[in-house]
């Protein structure tokens, strides 16, 4: 678990490095309140969507690892197959929803400067959608058949052209050369936009290499496959991984809807919210990632044959999940003030974060466990479970519980948090309560 999961954590830490070098490079230009809000809010509403839908490419997962731990290769490339037409299908569908976002954007109370920033920002990434989805849908391959150490030299990579590309973009340079004055210009947030598309560009080729590489060494039949649509696969695909990006979209929409909200108080509980938001999104990507090995090593072990190695597997990306969180907890409340500083020198705006990191290292451990539990179900082809947990957790109990905090008893940003920490510690409890019920009547259905 621990040599499959150790490349998945630095790829999805690299993954949200793009978007966390978005906002500090962000932070450091003129009116940093302004420009940081613009970037949370055109992030949170583009992630939101961009991982509802593209969740649905997941279901790959427990398809892929499933064929391989029965030694089917030919039918883990023909769900690949079916997963690349997939993902040209969703983003058309995401990439028509982003166009015409700003539509229903424009009607949000928050301040008119920040939302311009927002949907230029928004329509800039949207370019990169269809080479991010072609990059989820290679990496469920790779990391099915156990080749991972691609997928973070893809991320680690991409990151440093994202640097490189926000630092030319955002900032603007001039040089000399014989005489003659040449230079690119300041885009601000769209430069940091356009540069996170461009890396997305690299991470599909990148990925699409290291998949025919894999095949050519180790011999796997891709070449050779009927590249067909097998429409009764896609339709399968979707009926497995729909309740999975249902659960995304459940997850990641709470902190849609607490921006949302967050934007209604002004531009600094905005800032403060988005590098507390950065933050505790850094840490739950390492779980994340366990998540995904815990869904493959499951799925192996259910196509073998083999119960007790699948609990096995569940419980210990569980172990690997929380333990890390609580160390994460510690991190977050020995040192909040000098994390926040790592994004802004404005003392106003990281006195806005710090009680928000608070909070976070208050759900930290619920985080970890709901997630990595949420992983191990999905290897066994339990996919609804998460979905309604969370659905009840976060909009049935977190949603209420925040906005009457926040707003009735004027906690403002802190109170909108303690919502969402009481939404995933209902989900962190109830997610493991379903695995070990899973565990305790058997795991050696088949998908």
């Amino acid at each position: 678990m621990f040599r499959l999961a150790l490349p998945l954590v630095l790829a999805e830490v690299g993954w949200l490095s793009m978007g966390g070098v978005d906002t500090v490079m962000g932070g450091h230009l003129p009116r940093p309140a302004m420009t940081i809000s613009a970037v949370a809010l055109g992030q949170v509403l583009y992630n939101t969507l961009a991982f509802g839908v593209g969740g649905v490419l997941l279901g790959l997962d427990t398809y892929i690892s499933q064929a391989h731990g029965a030694d089917d290769w030919e039918d883990a490339n023909r769900w690949l197959v079916s997963g690349v037409v997939l993902a040209g299908l969703l983003s058309a569908l995401l990439m028509g929803m982003v166009w015409v976002g700003p539509v229903a954007m424009v009607h949000l109370p928050v301040d008119r400067e920040v939302m311009r920033g927002a949907v230029s920002f928004l329509w800039a990434l949207n370019w990169g959608t269809l080479p991010l989805f072609l990059y989820m849908t290679l990496r469920r391959y790779l990391q099915a058949f156990n080749h991972v150490r691609p997928i973070a030299v893809a991320l680690v990579s991409a990151n440093v052209l994202n640097i490189v590309g926000d630092w030319l973009l955002l900032y603007g340079h001039r040089w000399s050369f014989a005489g003659h004055s040449v230079g690119i210009p300041a885009y601000g947030v769209v430069g940091s936009a356009v540069s996170t598309a461009v890396a997305r560009l690299y991470l599909g080729v990148f990925c699409g290499a290291a998949v025919w590489w894999v095949d050519r060494r180790h011999g796997y039949g891709l070449r050779k496959i009927d590249w067909g649509v097998e429409w009764g696969r896609v339709r399968r695909l979707v009926g497995l991984g729909a309740p999975v990006g249902g659960q995304i979209f459940v997850e990641i929409s709470i902190f849609a809807a607490v921006t949302a909200l967050i934007g209604v108080m002004g531009p600094l509980p905005l800032a403060g919210h988005e590098i507390a938001l950065n933050c505790v999104s850094f840490t739950f990507m390492v779980p994340f990632a366990i998540s995904a090995a815990a869904t493959v090593r499951v799925g192996q072990a259910v196509g073998r044959g083999s119960a007790s190695e699948a609990a096995a597997a569940g419980w210990t990306a569980i172990a690997f999940g929380a333990g890390f969180m609580l160390a994460m907890s510690a991190v977050l409340v020995s040192v909040p003030a000098r994390i926040a500083g790592g994004f802004t020198r404005d003392p106003v705006v990281i006195a806005a974060a710090v009680p928000l990191l608070l909070v976070g290292a208050a759900f930290q451990f619920f985080d970890g466990v709901q997630v990595t539990a949420t992983g191990a179900l999905r290897g066994v082809g339990n996919t609804h479970a998460g979905l309604y947990v969370q659905l009840i957790g976060y909009w049935v109990v977190g949603v209420p519980v925040g906005w009457w905090l926040g707003f009735r008893m004027k906690w403002g940003a802190v109170g909108l948090w303690v919502g969402l920490c009481t939404g995933l510690m209902i989900a962190g409890v109830a997610l493991i309560l379903v695995w070990w019920r899973a565990v305790s009547e058997g795991v050696e259905v088949r998908v």
